[in-house]
């Protein structure tokens, strides 16, 4: 075998997600005698991850609001796979962060990578909403 372009897509672990659980829910047989216990297992890891909260549109979303702080692919998958929390999780990411980001900068992709970890919320008056959801009070 021979890899001809070794850096030919870089994949998040949600896309991996994606693709795996496709291919488990596929008709089709590959073959391979192991593959259906290391597709189970991978998911099963994956899915224990922050990725099982994330969406395609936030992925791009989060990727779009990064371009201003001008990082590396690889940082940006690092955050998208394993979004930060804390400073000290952004320089533990981002090579020579103290150099290349201020505090304020630092402050906006945690708050950026809050929306990513965040599940996306049903909106008001959706099925399964009570009005104690919706507006915070209990009905009278």
């Amino acid at each position: 075998m021979e890899i001809v372009n070794p850096n030919a897509a870089i994949l998040t672990n949600y896309e991996v997600m994606t693709a795996l659980k496709d291919m488990k829910n596929s008709k089709k047989k590959y073959g391979l005698r192991n593959l259906a216990t290391i597709t189970y297992e991978t998911v099963q890891y994956l899915e224990d991850t922050p990725c099982k909260e994330q969406s395609t549109a936030g992925i791009i979303d989060f990727l779009q609001a990064m371009k201003e702080f001008n990082l590396t692919k690889n940082e940006c998958l690092m955050m998208v796979n394993d979004p930060p929390s804390s400073p000290l999780h952004i320089q533990l990411m981002i090579e020579d962060s103290d150099e290349r980001l201020t505090e304020e900068q630092v402050t906006r992709i945690l708050e950026q990578t809050a929306k990513l970890r965040a599940p996306a919320a049903p909106a008001a008056g959706t099925p399964g909403t009570t009005t104690t959801e919706t507006t915070g009070q209990a009905d009278s």
